[in-house]
């Protein structure tokens, strides 16, 4: 059974709101700076579900622009 739960991310990037709603098991601090990496073309999106990538973490999300991170379950 898939016990996947969205939610929302929104986060700036240069000073420019930006947000996304995605459909994950958990959520936490880390994986949201990680997916909003992404969102902005830092981080590496894993091409499969089980291959393991490296997250990108708040200080290198911060290098490339990346700010004010937050998370919230969708309703």
């Amino acid at each position: 059974m898939n016990n996947a739960k969205l939610f929302v991310i929104e986060y700036t990037l240069h000073g420019a709101p930006k947000s996304f709603i995605i459909r994950l098991e958990k959520m936490d601090n880390a994986e949201a700076w990680h997916w909003a990496s992404c969102d902005a073309g830092v981080g590496r999106i894993p091409r499969f579900g089980r291959e393991k990538v490296q997250k990108t973490s708040k200080p290198m999300a911060e290098k490339f622009g990346v700010e004010n991170v937050k998370w919230r379950p969708a309703s």
